[in-house]
């Protein structure tokens, strides 16, 4: 019975002493959590209010705020990891994200190149909503431009393109011109 009761005092002991000896990095972390939260808060508002300065979609605004929010925590959970003593578990979690975000670019790259010319067109001061264009075989007026695709008025109907597709070759028509 004194054998048994030496272990458990002896693992108690050592659980203790480990707990004891990991306290100061657990607080450095909690800290280094803490400021990392309001960093993030305070960049990630800084770019949401660069975006809303220069677009009016809050779509744009909102996945640029995502996106910013996403990474920068990610960074701040790696950071984390490896301030408590965990460096392994940062670098493998850091490599299997990489190429996880290797797969998911490559299967969202169609939408990916949407979105980006999405950008582009409603940057376009050319290629607006009410303007008669061509965009490939669609002939029609611009009814609504959406960070992944744009939507056409021809002939009463609504026709739906992809932005790249659209961004790649459209010409924009003269009032009263006809083809």
């Amino acid at each position: 019975m004194s054998t048994l009761t030496g272990i458990v005092t002896d693992t108690l002991s050592q659980f203790i002493d480990g707990i004891v000896a990991a306290l100061p990095k657990i607080v450095a972390g909690v800290v280094f959590l803490v400021v990392s939260a309001i960093a993030i808060r305070l960049v990630t508002w800084a770019a949401a209010t660069v975006v809303s300065r220069t677009t009016d979609q809050p779509i744009y605004v909102q996945f640029v705020r995502t996106i910013t929010g996403v990474c920068l925590w990610f960074g701040a959970l790696l950071a984390f990891l490896t301030l408590v003593g965990l460096p392994g578990i940062a670098a493998a979690l850091g490599t299997a994200s990489g190429f996880l975000a290797l797969g998911i670019s490559y299967a969202l790259s169609g939408m990916l190149a949407d979105a980006v010319a999405g950008v582009y067109l409603l940057r376009d001061p050319d290629f607006n909503p009410g303007d008669h264009v061509v965009a490939g075989d669609t002939d029609g007026t611009v009814r609504e431009i959406e960070l992944r695709k744009t939507r056409f008025d021809v002939d009463g109907d609504v026709v739906v393109r992809a932005n790249a597709e659209v961004e790649k070759k459209w010409t924009r028509k003269a009032a009263g011109e006809s083809e």
